[in-house]
């Protein structure tokens, strides 16, 4: 079987430390080409644009959006009408909506639409799901706190409208709680902080619930220095159970259960592969619509300015 041409589109940061070396990993899959105004790599063809490298470019068979969400879903539609497979980086877009306009798009395409959400692949979050469904939550707090300066230098896309501030790196937990918890939840309050030059929140304080009111809360910030938490913890009818570094170690009771190394990407991209072999789409879009609901019910305030140190 002939290895499915992957071409990449906005080569950032993400692109290069993750997508790069996780194509390169995963047999099946090879980088044919990537499209960005301002970067390239080595050996690799370049276009400037999507619709150049759909025009001029190599053949390919699918794209991997990882340009700011603003312009992903555009892109997205694009390329199903040229009749490419997408995988969406996550947030997959700037609203619950116009996915699902995209995924509609993909069906009558018959093209894959991928809208992944790379922290349910870490080590940790299985296993914990596992463990978790033969016991009874009590109750979930979620604790995200990094320092943005570390994580997103100058990425000024991030602070935009649509760029979801401390919700990017927050929709990963909230990706890995709606893995864990499978029923429906829904925001019932929210505060969210936004600095006085931004368009979008530095800090986010949720409350969360499903129909049996198991209480959910979830503290992100982007403002944290020193130790960077990535937390969830479970308190269950057996003990607590904690998710940590970003679902890289499981502990149960306060005993380690799971300590090893995040290798989410190469995951996807086999999670891809099956898709566009089956022909099938995978577009869960429970996680966004927790960051829709907290934009709507969410009382804001207004912080001091933020300044990038870059």
């Amino acid at each position: 079987m002939s290895p499915l041409r992957i071409a990449i589109v906005g080569f950032g940061k993400i692109a290069r430390d993750r997508h790069v070396p996780a194509i390169a990993a995963t047999e099946g899959a090879v980088l044919s080409a990537i499209a960005d105004p301002n970067a390239s790599l080595s050996g690799v063809p370049h276009a400037a644009t999507l619709d150049e490298l759909l025009r001029d470019g190599p053949p390919i068979d699918a794209v991997a959006l990882c340009t700011p969400p603003q312009v992903r879903g555009d892109l997205a539609a694009r390329a199903l009408a040229a009749g490419k497979h997408v995988m969406l980086e996550k947030p997959p877009g700037v609203s619950v909506a116009e996915i699902e306009q995209v995924s509609t798009s993909a069906a009558a395409a018959q093209r894959t639409l991928f809208a992944t959400w790379h922290s349910r692949f870490a080590p940790a979050v299985e296993p914990a799901r596992q463990l978790l469904a033969g016991r009874r939550i009590t109750a979930v707090r979620i604790t995200w706190k990094e320092d943005v300066r570390v994580w997103h230098p100058g990425q000024a896309w991030i602070w935009q409208p649509g760029g979801f501030g401390v919700f990017d790196p927050g929709i990963n937990a909230l990706s890995i709680l709606t893995r864990i918890l499978p029923q429906p939840l829904s925001v019932t309050s929210a505060e969210l902080a936004f600095p006085a030059n931004c368009g979008a929140p530095i800090a986010a304080s949720l409350t969360v619930s499903d129909a049996a009111g198991l209480p959910i809360s979830a503290e992100f910030d982007f403002r944290q220095t020193g130790l960077q938490t990535w937390e969830i913890d479970f308190d269950t009818d057996q003990g607590p159970v904690t998710l940590s570094s970003g679902g890289a170690k499981l502990s149960v009771g306060g005993e380690p259960r799971v300590d090893a190394v995040k290798a989410e990407y190469p995951a996807l991209y086999r999670r891809f592969l099956e898709l566009t072999a089956s022909g099938t789409s995978d577009v869960d879009l429970a996680p966004f619509r927790l960051v829709s609901d907290a934009f709507v019910r969410g009382r804001r305030s207004t912080v001091e300015p933020f300044e990038d140190a870059t």
